[in-house]
């Protein structure tokens, strides 16, 4: 109720802005602890356990610094970034707009990033506290060689994340796209696999692939078997959209990645794609488009094991993970299900 009055203010302020006001917020508030949900909603993932399925996507905290309050808001697990090797403005302001109307938003942020040195500082400062963070991984724009800035940051991030995510889906980084390539994809996970190792041991964190919606059936088939052969910890589908659905807000010819509403019927059967490819032999993360409880139970029942959301937040506010996760134990309940792993993959 109250974000549903200041809302109207805030969406008064330039988007950036406003997201930067939010951190400041979440960053001077009082710790808080993680609230409660029925015990079904605990999962185990990639050999993770997880308070509850729903997480917050990368691209809210870029620079992990506000990991613990998001998971005091309720979320399941935080993702942060993405970070890469050495910090960069990203790309020309203006470069995130709401598209009201829609309910979407249109980014082309460009891994705007303090860099990884300053990431590391604040997550080795919380180490030792409860809760799931991932670190989502990234490479510099202008990088000679990309896939040496992913070992780079997994060598870095690895000892200090509960799961590392390899982003090559943004957009808005030329060419980064590339990297889904059969080809490429199978030497940049190798890179990524070999670095964890040389800090880790046996014993590092699982790594996700976090993939588009823009792809071909071919794409599909390809990730999916190098997932599976490289043992991936689950692939994340997905990232926003170069696609553009009819919209309604005058924003709507802005380049960039879409999310939010419009994004998430493509998203859903992007993850169905991703279900059939795998034959469920690989956890699944079920972004884009997530804003109800039933929302995130139809990207459940359709093959994830966790969903994630961000876009949703600008319009429903900070209460939204409490607000799904309430809602998901209503739904299991209705539909005769002890725990949510039971539900996934039913439909």
């Amino acid at each position: 109720m109250i974000y549903t009055l200041v809302r109207p203010a805030l969406f008064r302020i330039d988007a950036e802005k406003a997201h930067g006001l939010a951190l400041k917020a979440l960053k001077h508030a009082p710790a808080r602890k993680a609230p409660g949900f029925a015990a079904g909603l605990a999962t185990r993932v990639a050999g993770i356990e997880f308070a509850n399925p729903v997480g917050m996507a990368a691209g809210f905290d870029k620079d992990g610094e506000v990991p613990d309050a998001l998971l005091g808001l309720g979320f399941g697990f935080a993702e942060v970034g993405s970070i890469t090797p050495l910090p960069q403005s990203g790309n020309p302001k203006p470069r995130l707009f709401r598209l009201v109307e829609d309910r979407a938003v249109i980014n082309r942020m460009g891994f705007n990033n303090g860099g990884a040195q300053a990431a590391v500082e604040r997550l080795e400062a919380r180490l030792g506290r409860p809760g799931v963070v991932g670190i989502n991984i990234g490479a510099n724009k202008d990088s000679v060689d990309r896939v040496a800035d992913y070992a780079t940051m997994a060598r870095l991030m690895a000892p200090l994340a509960s799961y590392l995510a390899v982003n090559i889906s943004s957009p808005n980084t030329p060419g980064l796209r590339a990297l889904q390539d059969e080809s490429a994809l199978t030497g940049l996970l190798d890179s990524v696999i070999e670095a964890r190792g040389a800090v880790c041991g046996a014993d590092g964190p699982p790594i996700f692939l976090k993939v588009a919606p823009d792809l071909e059936p071919a794409d599909i088939d390809a990730i999916a078997r190098i997932a599976i052969d490289r043992k991936l910890g689950a692939l994340i589908v997905s990232n926003t959209t170069i696609s553009r659905p009819p919209l309604s807000s005058p924003h709507a010819g802005e380049s960039g990645g879409l999310s939010g509403a419009p994004l998430r019927d493509l998203a859903q059967q992007r993850l169905r794609d991703f279900r059939k490819a795998t034959g469920g032999a690989m956890p699944l993360v079920g972004v884009g488009g997530i804003a109800t409880a039933e929302d995130a139970w139809a990207r459940i029942r359709a093959g994830a094991s966790l969903v994630q959301l961000y876009s949703a937040m600008v319009y429903e506010g900070p209460g939204i993970a409490k607000a799904i996760c309430k809602g998901l134990e209503r739904l299991m309940k209705r539909d005769g299900f002890a725990t949510v792993a039971e539900a996934v993959g039913t439909t």
